[in-house]
């Protein structure tokens, strides 16, 4: 394993992770009705954890010697005020997350402080798809 492979992955990580503050940030905006009770902080507290998990990501690029991303991941935030669309695009958002924090966690080598602060990423992830799997 190199550096750069893994620094590549991380990278992708973060661009996700600034991906899915920008559209938790963006549903929690436009989220109404009776749903709003509930889902608008739930989208608040994901985009905060998303903002945590890239400043966790970044810190394991720079000890790695690597440069972060700074732009989020281009795939298009679905513009929706329907919250059923809301959650489906954000358990895909956590899906991919979680695969690519698995990825990740198989090349990490010699480092046990960057593995334990991916892997529990990877596990807030997890918990995140079985959390909107049920609010679905």
């Amino acid at each position: 394993m190199s550096h750069s492979e893994l620094i590549e992955k991380l990278n992708g990580g973060l661009a996700w992770e600034l991906r899915a503050a920008a559209l938790y940030s963006h549903y929690s905006a436009y989220i109404r009705g009776i749903n709003r009770l509930h889902l608008k902080p739930f989208f608040d507290d994901e985009a905060s954890e998303s903002h945590t998990h890239a400043d966790a990501v970044r810190a394991a690029i720079v000890k790695l010697g690597g440069v972060a991303v700074t732009d989020r991941d281009s795939t298009e935030i679905v513009h929706t005020t329907d919250y059923k669309i809301m959650l489906t695009e954000s358990l895909k958002t956590e899906q991919k997350a979680a695969e690519g924090y698995e990825v990740v966690l198989a090349l990490i080598k010699g480092d046990e402080e960057m593995y334990d602060s991916i892997e529990q990423i990877y596990f807030q992830e997890l918990r995140s798809v079985e959390e909107v799997t049920q609010l679905l």
